[in-house]
């Protein structure tokens, strides 16, 4: 990869890991969350958009169409995830998951040829999370479950009012919360190849894209706004600082890493873009003062040896 990528995934890492502080600090918002960031970062980038807005192709339409769907459908996956397992354990399996079939993806569906230190890289990088993850999941099995606050996707907050969880429901909870994180990170590998291909294939500006993909997720979820507007105003009220810092940095991160498709393999970008796991452990250890054992602090610089391969890749 080239220093300008590097640079690209390096500056979307610190992006989502930071609006991903901010939603995990929002306690009770849902969908009303989502909503509510989605309204604000369509408001905020459609100056930007209409700057780099150009005629759209049925193909075009489609896939940013099909792309607002997908995004959406990982939300909600993550989202019932959470219900019934602790974020440590859905979210490292959802990321990890998502960028190794997006290489398998590229290679079978857009006939991409990576060399084989970038598939050692790809290969680092997803061992390094899980190992982060798996350290996460051994702590969720002393623990709490369900009721905990938790992070959902591109940028909202869920809580939910389950009973507390008995010694005898975490593994079940725990392999249901894999499951869910998994079935995000084949969502994850489909909406990263069809992105890819929007902004690589047919040349979509990659924040025109962005926000109209934003926009048909906003337009999805109005229904659920429309018909709550006590449960949106308390939302707001209650975490518009945490609705404007992922309204504003969840599409920026993502629009950095649609930059990067255009220079440089599905293959290389969609693992290295992971760094953002690294980044959420440095800020939950320097931020929240989370306790970081051996484990996660060796899976952080196995992510890291990945990347570097990627980069001389």
């Amino acid at each position: 990869m080239t220093l300008a990528v590097i640079a690209l995934v390096l500056g979307a890492a610190v992006s989502h890991a930071t609006w991903n502080l901010a939603a995990k600090r929002a306690s009770g918002g849902g969908l009303a969350f989502v909503w509510l960031a989605a309204l604000v970062a369509t408001v905020a980038y459609a100056p930007l958009a209409v700057v780099f807005a150009h005629p759209l192709s049925l193909a075009a339409v489609a896939v940013i169409g099909l792309s607002g769907v997908l995004h959406l459908g990982y939300f909600l996956l993550l989202q019932r995830g959470y219900v019934v397992a602790d974020l440590s354990v859905v979210y490292p399996m959802a990321r990890g998951s998502g960028p190794l079939l997006s290489v398998f993806a590229a290679i079978l569906l857009l006939g991409e040829m990576p060399p084989p230190i970038a598939l050692l890289g790809a290969g680092l990088v997803v061992a390094g999370i899980v190992i982060i993850g798996a350290g996460a999941v051994r702590r969720g099995t002393a623990g709490r479950g369900a009721g905990e606050r938790s992070l959902v996707g591109n940028g909202s907050a869920a809580t939910t009012d389950d009973p507390p969880v008995t010694d005898g429901d975490h593994s079940g909870r725990i392999r249901a919360g894999v499951g869910y994180g998994l079935a995000a990170g084949v969502l994850i590998a489909c909406y990263t190849v069809l992105d890819a291909t929007a902004v690589q294939t047919l040349l979509i500006a990659p924040l025109f894209f962005d926000w109209c993909s934003n926009a048909i997720r906003w337009a999805l979820v109005s229904p659920y706004a429309v018909k709550r507007p006590e449960h949106v105003s308390r939302v707001w009220r209650e975490h518009w600082r945490e609705v404007l810092i992922v309204a504003i940095l969840g599409p920026l991160g993502y629009i950095l890493v649609l930059y990067a498709f255009t220079l440089a393999d599905v293959s290389r970008v969609a693992p290295a873009r992971e760094l953002s796991i690294v980044v959420g452990v440095l800020f939950g250890w320097l931020l929240l003062r989370e306790p970081q054992g051996a484990r996660r602090v060796a899976g952080a610089a196995i992510v890291v040896a990945g990347v570097i391969a990627l980069a001389l890749s």
